[in-house]
């Protein structure tokens, strides 16, 4: 049950679309906020703080995925890509620059709405739980749980919402041994659609964020034909 008003940012250029959406969003109490064109989302995103934000992948003046990528410089707010094109590496190219999730075109307006609070019940869920673990150190890696943000040798590393729930997970759970199956169903959910590529999308990048070779990491590791943990 969500109880505030939570504040969607709906982004695409066909104004049908974003006038359907709208409606049925405010139908269930939500604020929403639209944008037609690439430029006025990042303007927006920008200037206001946003629980959720739409974004269709083709826009006018800038891609989906370049807003995506520059909005991900300063806010880790969870982005549900919107895509005309059922092609899987769209979606994991959308997934690469920073996205939560995504939706292919068609869509049925009871599903977008399904993922929206499936999205904020998890939100919800790590607020309440902040207090249980405030800050975790391993060696020169420092992550503070309630301000969601990691510092490396006092170096601070921007990271997607999924990729610090990843860590988080990881990291809380040293050196235990988690499939991709159990990543997935985890932390985007055993509704999430996707399938493990995506955990190892995530894990690829989180590995180019924190790991000084990549190639060759010491915080997030790979057991070959099992999965990923994290090694202290």
């Amino acid at each position: 049950m969500i109880n505030m008003a939570k504040k969607v940012l709906v982004v695409d250029d066909e104004k049908l679309i974003v006038k359907g959406i709208r409606f049925s969003l405010e139908q269930d109490g939500m604020e929403v906020t639209c944008a037609y064109d690439g430029e006025e989302a990042l303007r927006l995103a920008r200037a206001q703080e946003f629980d959720m934000i739409l974004l269709d992948i083709m826009l006018p003046k800038l891609t989906g995925t370049e807003v995506c990528q520059q909005i991900r410089e300063f806010s880790n707010v969870p982005i549900v890509m919107l895509t005309a094109k059922s092609d899987d590496m769209d979606k994991i190219m959308g997934l690469e620059y920073g996205a939560d999730d995504y939706i292919t075109k068609p869509f049925n307006i009871l599903e977008v709405k399904a993922r929206i609070k499936a999205i904020m019940r998890r939100t919800a869920g790590r607020e309440q739980a902040k207090a249980a673990s405030a800050v975790i150190v391993s060696g020169d890696m420092q992550m503070d749980c309630e301000s969601r943000r990691v510092t490396i040798a006092g170096r601070e590393v921007n990271l997607t919402a999924r990729e610090f729930d990843v860590l988080e997970l990881l990291l809380k759970n040293p050196n235990k041994v988690y499939s991709r199956e159990q990543l997935l169903n985890l932390i985007w959910g055993s509704d999430y659609p996707g399938d493990v590529r995506t955990v190892d999308v995530h894990i690829r990048r989180l590995r180019e964020k924190i790991e000084k070779n990549p190639s060759e990491p010491r915080y997030v590791h790979t057991k070959w034909g099992v999965g990923y943990f994290f090694r202290v």
